[in-house]
């Protein structure tokens, strides 16, 4: 199969949208049915469609939507859900492409062969949790597309930092390294908190979303409630789907409670499935006054994030 360089010009005005049948007008080559594969762009603000025809009928497109984070907030649980749903085609692998220089360089081609085949009416979608608290991250992904529908999951902060805590733990564990208590991660001598210690930034939500509300219009960000998605992910799903213009599919007959694991689970196609092992296991061990102090210090935080998102979530949530 003969490949077809498609290039892109630049394109001075943010948000000029190339049509398609403009851009034919730059393919080296007759594209009838060859695969075309796409320049990274020689600047930012430039915006187009993109597409790879295939033999098969089926086409790679960058992707209509992308989960933006927050690590350990519930962004692969998200989209293993979202999967049950027949219009969207998920990469099987974080893709790291905004927050990694190198992936980056490596351009728009390599960024479209991440993402499976899509038939008509499907949409792509990938997530990188790293997303949401790299600074460069909005800019690039806008001058990507402008367009593109954004979705942030977030959960209670200090019950977002012990799962990362319980991760990175349980991940030495299994490598033989030292581990260490989270309240001795996470206190001075003196008792105070370590607030510059690893993970506690991540929660600073109102921080971040500032960055994403430079580059993006709030209508294009979904926040979803990562702890009621554990509780009744059927009900966040189907605000998702109506925020992506998408057939209301998936229902509460798509999941199971798994008493074990302690959250709800899917069954995709008569079969039960639930995430990985390293998915709902038990936290560290936390001492109650450390929890207090952590909430403390988020709660005016948070009381900021939920003023500029216009919503509040009402953390804690036990």
């Amino acid at each position: 199969m003969k490949m077809i360089l498609l290039r892109l010009y630049h394109v001075k005005k943010v948000g000029v949208f190339i049509p398609a049948f403009l851009m034919i007008l730059y393919l080296e080559g007759d594209s009838g049915g060859n695969q075309v594969i796409l320049e990274k762009p020689p600047e930012k603000n430039v915006t187009y469609p993109v597409w790879l025809a295939a033999d098969s009928g089926t086409e790679r497109r960058l992707p209509s939507c992308i989960i933006i984070g927050v690590r350990k907030g519930g962004t692969r649980a998200l989209l293993e859900m979202l999967s049950l749903h027949p219009q969207i085609k998920a990469a099987p692998q974080e893709v790291h492409f905004f927050d990694n220089n190198t992936n980056y360089g490596l351009g728009y081609s390599w960024y479209l062969n991440q993402f499976p085949p899509l038939a008509p009416g499907q949409i792509s979608i990938e997530k990188s949790p790293s997303y949401f608290v790299t600074k460069s991250v909005p800019e690039r992904i806008r001058a990507m597309d402008p367009n593109i529908k954004l979705i942030l999951i977030v959960r209670d902060p200090v019950t977002r930092l012990v799962s990362d805590f319980t991760q990175i733990t349980y991940n030495r564990k299994e490598k033989g390294l030292p581990i260490r208590e989270f309240d001795e991660a996470m206190l001075r001598s003196d008792g105070s908190l370590l607030l510059d210690n690893y993970g506690v930034a991540t929660g600073l939500y109102a921080d971040h979303i500032q960055n994403w509300y430079t580059h993006f219009p709030r209508e294009q960000i979904f926040l979803a409630n990562g702890d009621r998605l554990i509780r009744a992910p059927w009900q966040e799903l189907n605000k998702i789907e109506t925020f992506l213009n998408l057939n209301h599919s998936i229902t509460k007959n798509d999941f199971y409670f798994n008493a074990t694991r302690g959250f709800h689970c899917m069954i995709v196609k008569g079969v039960r499935k639930c995430l990985s092992k390293s998915k709902g296991r038990p936290h560290v061990t936390v001492k109650t006054d450390t929890v207090a102090k952590l909430r403390e210090f988020y709660k005016p935080h948070n009381y900021r994030f939920y003023s500029l998102v216009g919503k509040d979530f009402g953390w804690p949530e036990e």
